[in-house]
């Protein structure tokens, strides 16, 4: 197997048409600008020693050299190695909440903010395993399906806010549903739901979808985030300034409280753990710890190929012709003179 590590460079072999279209006429011009200072019959006379072949012949070294050395730079590889690696791990959607009851600060720097935090901590240390994000507010929509790029996954939890998901609300069932329906069926993996959230605004019924994903072998587990007590949610104008908090239709400022009980419901019934998010732990890397536990299935193959540099095999004949082109003089060669001279 070829390729070309470079294959933009590449793209200088369009001058090649151009290159040989400005010899051809420059030669003809020449040629005519020869013809019309002296006759044929004075050209052995007035110029014994001038070759008619050599300059194409040197511009033919130059050509050849110039596509030598473009194709030196794209640098061909020679596949060497190919070997099948399996893929092993398990699946896991996180359900993220993304409601505006999850900008309030009473877990530093925001409820929001820690959430995102510890999904990219674990993102960076997942080795095979697929993850994939939901997130929720009064709708449930998939930021990024099950994936192995966690590079692309760090690249759109980045884009993640309250402004993610427009309707308000905290729709918990159908981010359940949704993310049991974007589990690939096809696989045996052990597939696990982590769901992030103040557990507030329930509705739904959770019994009948942590059932049906309970049958699937889908553990829940949940983290969550907040004050039972109930804390106030900041409002913040467009300059990232917070100008006061969020009040009710009657002017009383709104409190957002962590219900717990219905998130221990969850987890139980969903056969995971309920954890409550602090300031200083990370709960993801308890579960994730959990999640290790299982025991992890092959999803796939990937035919991996090592690549070996070939861009010498080029480099040095093009080096050598231009050499050859140095040496080679226009004058005609002694053995086309005495070959003349026999005629």
């Amino acid at each position: 197997m070829i390729r070309f590590a470079h294959p933009e460079y590449l793209n200088a072999l369009y001058l090649l048409p151009v290159v040989i279209i400005i010899f051809w006429l420059t030669y003809r011009k020449q040629k005519k600008q020869l013809s019309e200072f002296a006759s044929g019959s004075l050209h052995r006379v007035l110029l014994p020693l001038r070759s008619g072949f050599k300059p194409v012949y040197k511009f033919g070294l130059i050509l050849v050299s110039y596509l030598l050395i473009i194709l030196s730079l794209a640098n061909p590889q020679v596949g060497s190695k190919i070997e099948e690696v399996k893929q092993v791990g398990i699946d896991v959607f996180i359900l993220l909440d993304v409601s505006l009851s999850m900008t309030a600060e009473d877990i530093k720097p925001s409820r929001l903010d820690k959430a995102k935090h510890q999904i990219s901590k674990l993102i960076q240390r997942l080795q095979g395993d697929r993850i994939g994000l939901v997130v929720f507010s009064g709708e449930a929509y998939v930021q990024f399906p099950l994936t192995t790029d966690y590079s692309a996954a760090n690249l759109f939890l980045n884009a993640v806010d309250v402004s993610s998901v427009p309707q308000p609300g905290t729709a918990v069932e159908p981010a359940i549903r949704l993310a049991l329906n974007s589990f690939k069926e096809d696989t045996e993996t052990k597939k696990s739901i982590i769901l992030i959230t103040d557990g507030e605004d329930h509705e739904g019924n959770y019994s009948e979808v942590i059932d049906e994903a309970v049958g699937k072998g889908v553990q829940i587990y949940c983290i969550g985030l907040g004050s039972p007590a109930g804390v106030p949610i900041p409002v913040y104008n467009s300059a990232g300034v917070q100008i006061g908090y969020k009040k009710d239709r009657t002017g009383n400022v709104v409190l957002t409280r962590l219900d717990e009980n219905t998130l221990q419901q969850i987890a139980s019934s969903g056969n995971g753990k309920y954890y409550r998010a602090s300031n200083t732990e990370d709960e993801l890397e308890l579960i994730y710890n959990d999640l290790a536990q299982l025991e992890e299935t092959e999803f796939g193959a990937t035919r991996i190929t090592d690549y070996e540099d070939r861009y010498y095999y080029l480099l040095l004949p093009a080096v050598i012709l231009l050499f050859a082109d140095f040496f080679v003089s226009n004058n005609k060669s002694k053995f086309l003179m005495k070959f003349e001279e026999g005629e």
